[in-house]
C-alpha cells in the first residue's frame, strides 16, 4: 500500500503495474478494449512526459475533460505523476459554468475537449495515447503527502461551486480506510462496474482509486442505461458495483428474474451520494438475495465518512458508521455536540435513548486524515484548528451508533420558526402509491416565511390531486409541515451522482 503521508496518488498505478502486470486494468465498454495494469502504467509514464514536455511545472493544474475512458483514467494518473494538480471537470457542463472553473482554477492546459463558446485563454491537449511509451525519463514525482493532488468543484447544488483542494494524502488515506472495511469493498480479484462519473469524487475515489490499489479491473462506461449495464454485468461477469440511488431505481424496474440473473457474479453492491429508501434496499435483495450497502460522504471527506459495512449490516434508513481512521460527531450551530447515544451497556439505556427525538439532531462533524485542505486558492473554511470539519448536513445516531441522515442544513425548510425536514415529508408522500419519486422543497411566504412545496412524479396510468395529497399528508404530519402546494412532474432532476437538485424545483408557488 503506498504510503499516504508522503505518497503519490499516481503510485498506485505503478505498484498495480509490479504486482500484477498482466492482470487486466481497465475494460472499455465503448471500444471493447481492455488494458493491462503493465500497459496503463507505461502509458501513464508516456502522458506524464507530454505534460512535462509541454512546460508543466510542479503545481499547475490541469483540466481533464473526458468522459468516463481509459484515457480519462491515464491522463488523470499522468498529470499526478508529472507533478500537476487535476482538475476533472464535466464533459456536459454549460460553457458558462466549465468557463467559471478554469478561470478559478488557474488551469493553463486542458486534456479533452471544449465548447467553442467557453472563453478561457487555456491550451487544449489531446488525450493520452493508450499506445504511447514515454520518450523522456519521468522523474520521481516531487510532489505527494500534503500536496494538492486534485481539485474537485462541488455540484453547486448549495450554491456556487467552489475548488476543493484534496491532497494526495486525504485521497490515499480514504483508500487505505475503505480498504480495511471487512468485507473490502474491492479486493483483487473484482470485476468492478463503474459507471459513476470518474470527475465525481465518488467516482474517483470508491471507484478509480479503490480499484488502482487492489490491482482489481473496472469495467468503464460512460452513460447508463439499465438493460445495457445488466447486460455489461452478465457479459464481463460483473462481481462488484459502485451505484447510486436512481440506478439501482432503474434496476428494481427490471423484472426480477432478468435482474437476478444478470448479477449472479456480484458479491457486493454498494451505494453513495444519497440515502436510498428502505422499499428500494427490499425489493433489491428480493430479486438477487444481495443486500446494498450504503455509504455516506462528500467531496471534502476525499470522499467517504462513514459505511453499513462497518456493522455489517444493511440497515434500512442508516448509511453506517464511520470508517476506521474517521472520528464522527454531531453538533449544533455552535459546534456543541449533540447527539451522542448512551452507552448500550448501560442500565436501562433503551429508555433514556429515543432515535425519534429531533432535538437529538445535528450537524454532522469529521475529523480524519481523509479530510480537504480547504477551499481553493487559499484552503479557507477548511478543517478547524482541531482538525474537524462541520458538513452541511443534518443527521441523528441511532441506538446502535449507526448514522440517520436527516436532510442538508441548506434545504432546511423554515415555516413561523419551526424546523421542516424535506426527507420527512418524502417519506410521507412515498407512501403513495401512485408516486414513484417525491421532493419537497421550501417557498418563500409573506405570512409564514416560507411553506412546503410538494412535486410528485407518478406511476404510468396513475392519478393523483392535490386534495388527496395534502389529506394523506395531513393525517400523518403536523400542520405546518403539510405541503400548502402540489406539483406534478414528468420525473425529478438529478446531480451527475443522484442528488435530486432541489434548487430548481422551488420556483413560485402556484
Amino acid at each position: 500500500m503506498v504510503d499516504a503521508l508522503t505518497g503519490n496518488v499516481a503510485d498506485l498505478v505503478a505498484e498495480a503495474g509490479t504486482r500484477v502486470p498482466g492482470h487486466a486494468a481497465l475494460v472499455d465498454q465503448a471500444s471493447g478494449r481492455t488494458l493491462t495494469w503493465q500497459h496503463v502504467d507505461a502509458a501513464v509514464d508516456a502522458f506524464a512526459g507530454t505534460l512535462l514536455q509541454a512546460g508543466l511545472v510542479p503545481g499547475d493544474r490541469v483540466a481533464v475533460a473526458l468522459p468516463t475512458s481509459p484515457e480519462f483514467a491515464v491522463v488523470l494518473f499522468g498529470v499526478l505523476r508529472a507533478g500537476g494538480i487535476a482538475v476533472p471537470i464535466s464533459v456536459q457542463s454549460p460553457a458558462r459554468e466549465l468557463t467559471r472553473v478554469l478561470t478559478d482554477s488557474g488551469a493553463e492546459l486542458v486534456v479533452g475537449s471544449l465548447p467553442d463558446d467557453v472563453s478561457a485563454e487555456v491550451t487544449v491537449l489531446a488525450p493520452a495515447d493508450l499506445d504511447a511509451t514515454a520518450e523522456i525519463t519521468v522523474p520521481v514525482p516531487a510532489r505527494g503527502g500534503e500536496d494538492v493532488a486534485v481539485l474537485c468543484y462541488t455540484s453547486g447544488t448549495a450554491g456556487v461551486p467552489r475548488g476543493v483542494m484534496l491532497s494526495h494524502r486525504a485521497l490515499l488515506s480514504n483508500v487505505e480506510q475503505c480498504a480495511a472495511l471487512k468485507p473490502a469493498p474491492v479486493t483483487a480479484t473484482d470485476r468492478v462496474l463503474l459507471v459513476v462519473p470518474l470527475f465525481h469524487a465518488y467516482g474517483l475515489g470508491p471507484g478509480l482509486l479503490q480499484v488502482a490499489a487492489a490491482g482489481a479491473t473496472a469495467v468503464l462506461m460512460e452513460t447508463f442505461a439499465a438493460e445495457r449495464a445488466l447486460a455489461v454485468c452478465a457479459e464481463h461477469r460483473v462481481t462488484a458495483l459502485v451505484g447510486v440511488p436512481a440506478m439501482y431505481q432503474a434496476f428494481a424496474a427490471v423484472p426480477a428474474d432478468r435482474l437476478a440473473e444478470a448479477l449472479s457474479a456480484v458479491r457486493l453492491l454498494t451505494s453513495g451520494a444519497a440515502p436510498l429508501a428502505p422499499a428500494l434496499l427490499a425489493a433489491i435483495k428480493h430479486a438477487t438475495g444481495l443486500s446494498v450497502f450504503e455509504g455516506y460522504g462528500l467531496t471534502e471527506t476525499g470522499p467517504v465518512l462513514t459505511s453499513t459495512l462497518v456493522g455489517g449490516y444493511a440497515k434500512p434508513g442508516s448509511v453506517g458508521r464511520p470508517l476506521p481512521g474517521v472520528e464522527l460527531a454531531l453538533v449544533d450551530s455552535d459546534g456543541r455536540p449533540v447527539g451522542v447515544a448512551p452507552d448500550p451497556d448501560e442500565p436501562a439505556w433503551v429508555d433514556t435513548w429515543d432515535d425519534d427525538d429531533e432535538s437529538e439532531t445535528g450537524r454532522v462533524a469529521a475529523c480524519g486524515p481523509n479530510l480537504f485542505s480547504g477551499y481553493w486558492p487559499d484552503g479557507a473554511h477548511g478543517p478547524d484548528a482541531d482538525g474537524w470539519f462541520r458538513t452541511g448536513d443534518v443527521g441523528y445516531l441511532d441506538a446502535d451508533g449507526d448514522l440517520c441522515l436527516v436532510d442538508r442544513a441548506n434545504d432546511l425548510i423554515i415555516v413561523n420558526g419551526f424546523n421542516v425536514y424535506p426527507n420527512e415529508i418524502e417519506r410521507v408522500l412515498d407512501e403513495l402509491a401512485e408516486v414513484v419519486e417525491s421532493a419537497a422543497v421550501g417557498v418563500p411566504d409573506k405570512r409564514t416565511g416560507e411553506q412546503v412545496k410538494a412535486v410528485l412524479v407518478l406511476r404510468a396510468g396513475a392519478s393523483l390531486t392535490e386534495d388527496a395529497v395534502r389529506e394523506h399528508c395531513a393525517e400523518r404530519l403536523a400542520r405546518f409541515k403539510v405541503p400548502r402546494s402540489v406539483e406534478f412532474v414528468e420525473a425529478l432532476p438529478y446531480s451527475p451522482t443522484g442528488k435530486v437538485r432541489r434548487a430548481s424545483l422551488r420556483g413560485s408557488v402556484t
